[in-house]
């Protein structure tokens, strides 16, 4: 992997355009296919009658319907609209391992293939009306199979493509896609390569398993009843088992004469089957819909906030300081009020602060009996003020909203009240910055020099200080959080 989000860009090897004219054609008259049918042979009869012929370095492409109806992946359906969908959504999740999207009743699944495709590739075209069609359950396995096959029955050394039709991502419309290959390099990669204008390639890697089946698609076509089609032209991307080019059928790809693949890299490096070919989910960029991306990102809003005590030299941008600060002002507060204040703490204004509450600290320590180590361990602690990119001290305003009364009892749970809502805030603003990919550590220093923080910032006597937020981009990833349970912490009383 690249960087754990982009697989490997496999190393220049060849050419993949065809050193002379390609050829398409489907032939007509292909019986409608059922389980148990001889595959090999029915295709083996009808291209070798066929006026092409069938010959060396020739790709078979056929749609996946094929194996599926051979291989007995067909599933009885009821024909009434509401059953029958029932029973595909019912199948949907059978062949699924993971949901990628749902948009409105569409759903993006991957299959056990890995493919992500709608529906996890069941469909109802192209089979009797009481039917419903699942993919094969190993398209490479088949394909290698079919082209063993072809060639016994022929002696033609062919390579075999299983093909779906599928949507993309950024665009609309299907088209035709390798889920299953055999005797072909799937891919080639271009990292290494230099063009004309002496320009170094880097990432282009051809998936030409999926533009051979696509260019097979325009002689098949969906309503024609000609699920097979051959390509010619293509000798030269044919390998054998071993992922060597086959002298049978490869021209040289970089004029070197010789009967292997040439370029860099060795042949057990070769990609040759459709697998080869999928991202996996983990390195997958478009790894969920929107809405399940949205979704996942609620979920993890709150888990993902880590204290961080160390920091990038990477300054932070104050509009995003300014932005996790609005959306900490949504948190609940009393009355309808807005008591909660948050004040970035810069430049000289903070060493000021700092130097002020280092002082107070130290005479509480000392007051304490801490000296030596302790006590310098103990100041220590505060260092994180200092040193982070920003610091932000947040405020509640007894002022702005706090009801007064004559008894202390109800007097006290307003200040408690004010301060709870003091600290939803200050957990909103972690989190906020958390979700912009910010750093941040909670520290409660300036509640035990409350006179001190106001007085060095200026501030008035009703703002009451919650602590201080160390803010700025980790110095290093920031590991998940190990999920827990509740536990004892959660109790139902009835």
């Amino acid at each position: 992997m690249t960087d754990g989000a982009l697989p490997e860009i496999r190393r220049w090897t060849a050419e993949h355009a065809a050193p002379g004219d390609v050829t398409l054609w489907a032939p007509d008259g292909l019986p409608e296919f059922r389980p148990g049918a001889d595959l090999a042979g029915i295709l083996a009869e009808a291209l070798t009658a066929d006026p092409h012929g069938l010959t060396d370095g020739d790709v078979v492409v056929l749609t996946s319907k094929v194996l599926s109806k051979t291989e007995g992946r067909i599933v009885p359906a009821p024909t009434d609209p509401e059953e029958r969908d029932a029973l595909r959504r019912q199948l949907v999740e059978q062949e699924s391992v993971r949901l990628v999207a749902r948009v409105n009743r569409t759903l993006i699944t991957e299959n056990r293939l890995g493919i992500v495709q709608a529906a996890a590739g069941v469909d109802g075209s192209n089979v009797e009306t009481g039917e419903l069609a699942l993919l094969p359950t190993d398209p490479d396995a088949s394909a290698a199979a079919l082209a063993a096959d072809l060639r016994r029955i022929t002696g033609a050394r062919v390579a075999v493509l299983v093909t779906d039709t599928m949507g993309r991502a950024w665009r609309t419309g299907q088209i035709d896609m390798a889920i299953g290959a055999a005797g072909m390099r799937v891919s080639v990669g271009y990292d290494g390569a230099v063009d004309r204008q002496g320009n170094e390639l880097l990432v282009t890697d051809v998936a030409v398993a999926d533009e051979v089946a696509a260019a097979a698609d325009l002689v098949k076509g969906k309503l024609g009843a000609r699920p097979v089609a051959v390509v010619r032209g293509l000798g030269h991307l044919l390998v054998d088992d071993d992922g060597n080019a086959d002298p049978a059928t490869s021209t040289d790809l970089a004029g070197s004469g010789s009967g292997t693949v040439a370029g860099s890299g060795s042949s057990a490096d070769v990609p040759r089957t459709a697998r080869d070919l999928v991202r996996d989910g983990e390195s997958d960029l478009f790894r969920l819909g929107t809405a399940e991306a949205l979704a996942q990102g609620r979920r993890e809003a709150v888990p993902a906030r880590r204290s961080v005590r160390r920091f990038s030299d990477a300054p932070v941008e104050p509009e995003l300081l300014a932005e996790a600060v609005a959306d900490a002002l949504t948190a609940p507060a009393p009355h309808h009020s807005t008591p909660i204040r948050f004040v970035r703490v810069t430049g000289q204004a903070r060493v000021r602060l700092l130097d002020a509450l280092r002082a107070d600290w130290e005479r509480d320590l000392r007051a304490d009996g801490h000296t030596g180590d302790v006590l310098a361990r103990r100041l220590g602690r505060g260092d994180i003020l200092r040193e982070c990119p920003e610091l932000i001290v947040p405020f509640v305003d007894d002022a702005s909203g706090a009801h007064t009364y004559p008894d202390e009892r109800r007097a006290a749970c307003e200040v408690t009240m004010f301060t709870v809502a003091g600290g939803a805030a200050v957990q909103s603003l972690l989190v906020a910055l958390a979700a912009r990919g910010l750093g941040s550590c909670w520290i409660g220093s300036t509640i035990f020099a409350a006179d001190t923080t106001r007085r060095e910032l200026g501030v008035p006597d009703t703002w009451r200080p919650l602590g201080g937020v160390a803010v700025g981009y980790p110095a290093e990833p920031v590991p998940a959080r190990a999920a827990r349970p509740a536990g004892e912490a959660y109790l139902t009383i009835s």
